[in-house]
């Protein structure tokens, strides 16, 4: 039985998402997925800017994406599997602010990620010259180390985040294995912490071409003692719900995977994968 489950997922409570959790449940029973995790967007640093942040009052859109998935959780209970969870970024840069995204709800899933290295915008604003790209690559790596070592979550988000924006906007090609050995750390990290890895698929449909981590990356993270993948679309509407999410499947099967990851009550729970 082909069971396929996307675990990042963006409502309209991010402020970059399009489409309700209600829509999403519809689309998600439409496509036949059987499980969608709801991960909007808790940049936690932002927490104490409120309505000011430009990406809206972190605290309300969190909270209300909790309700609106507890909700429709039970309407929904047998058609689809709806999860709470959210996509955690920056979570070591203002650690008292992070304690308070913790405690807005018993989340199913946490998944860390960095978007921004201290004191810089989001990768996305970033301009990028062959003079900066591996300094930024390296501060990168590092926080996401740090964030592996410290941070409390279930699974590590987009390994390679910056290449998306770098490949899509330059003729930059960055070689990946002058960063091997801190990846390999960050690998060895989340094993020795029973963390998972997000086969993020959204890379498959950008000029970077690939999963976020590649498949080599992953087949590395199994290599070193890697037992759980979580994949996710990293959908912002239902256009894209799913989208990869069965590519992302076969990369964690070629990589001697067996089965991915889906997280309840903070619990890793087994998908298997079909041969």
């Amino acid at each position: 039985m082909k069971i396929i489950c996307d675990t990042h997922v963006h409502s309209s409570n991010s402020f970059d998402g399009e489409s309700t959790v209600r829509e999403i449940c519809e689309s998600a029973i439409e496509k036949g997925i059987s499980s969608v995790t709801i991960t909007d967007h808790m940049e936690a640093p932002e927490i104490s800017l409120g309505d000011k942040s430009i990406f809206g009052n972190a605290v309300k859109s969190i909270t209300q994406s909790v309700k609106d998935v507890e909700e429709l959780s039970e309407e929904y209970e047998g058609r689809v599997s709806l999860l709470k969870g959210m996509e955690l970024g920056e979570p070591l840069h203002k650690p008292s602010l992070t304690k308070k995204a913790y405690e807005i709800a018993d989340f199913d899933f946490i998944l860390a990620s960095i978007h921004n290295v201290l004191n810089e915008e989001d990768f996305y604003y970033l301009t990028y010259t062959r003079e900066n790209v591996p300094s930024l690559l390296e501060r990168y790596f590092n926080e996401l180390l740090d964030t592996a070592q410290n941070a409390d979550f279930d699974s590590l988000a987009h390994l390679t985040y910056p290449m998306r924006y770098i490949i899509e906007r330059t003729d930059i090609r960055p070689d990946l294995d002058k960063y091997s050995e801190i990846i390999d750390e960050i690998f060895l990290t989340l094993v020795k912490r029973n963390k998972a890895l997000e086969i993020n698929t959204s890379g498959l449909f950008k000029p970077i071409g690939t999963t976020l981590p590649d498949l080599d990356l992953v087949r590395r993270f199994r290599e070193l003692g890697g037992s759980l993948v979580t994949i996710g679309s990293d959908a912002h509407n239902c256009k894209k719900l799913g989208a990869g999410v069965v590519e992302g499947i076969e990369i964690a099967r070629l990589c001697g995977f067996k089965s991915y990851t889906v997280y309840q009550n903070r619990s890793p729970k087994q998908v298997a994968i079909w041969y």
